[in-house]
C-alpha cells in the first residue's frame, strides 16, 4: 500500500509556471506506475500525464503536451508534474495516483480507473 500526498499548487497568473510534487510514503514506490490527472469544477477527472516505474517512459494529454513535463525521484519517493504557459483552462483540482497491478503502457495508465491509489489534491487556479 502507498499514501500520496500532492503539493505545490497556488493561484498563479496565466502564462505562469507551476511545479506540483507527489510525496509518496510506504514500501516500493519505484515499483509503481504514477500518474496525474486534474478536475475542474462540473467536469469528469481527465489524464495529464503518467510516468512508468523507472521514469524511462512518460505519456501526455493532448491538452498538456510540450507545456507539462512529468518526472519522478525514486530516492525520495516523489513524482513531480512542472506546468508551464499555464492558461485559465488549467484551472483544476490536481491528483497524483499510483498502481502497479500491470505493466506499464503509454496507453493502458491514461483512464482513472486503472489506478489504485490516489491523494487528495492539489488546488491550481490560473488568472487571466
Amino acid at each position: 500500500q502507498v499514501q500520496l500526498v500532492e503539493s505545490g499548487g497556488g493561484l498563479v497568473q496565466a502564462g505562469g509556471s507551476l511545479r506540483l510534487s507527489c510525496a509518496a510514503s510506504g514500501r516500493a514506490f519505484s515499483t509503481y506506475t504514477m500518474g496525474w490527472f486534474r478536475q475542474a469544477p462540473g467536469k469528469e477527472r481527465e489524464f495529464v500525464a503518467t510516468i512508468s516505474w523507472s521514469g524511462g517512459s512518460t505519456s501526455y494529454a493532448d491538452i498538456v503536451k510540450g507545456r507539462c513535463t512529468i518526472s519522478r525521484d525514486n530516492a525520495k519517493n516523489t513524482v513531480y508534474l512542472q506546468m508551464n504557459s499555464l492558461g485559465p483552462e488549467d484551472t483544476a483540482v490536481y491528483y497524483c495516483a499510483a498502481d502497479r497491478r500491470r505493466p506499464y503502457s503509454t496507453t493502458g495508465y491514461t483512464a482513472a480507473q486503472m489506478y489504485e491509489y490516489w491523494g487528495q489534491g492539489t488546488q491550481v487556479t490560473v488568472s487571466s
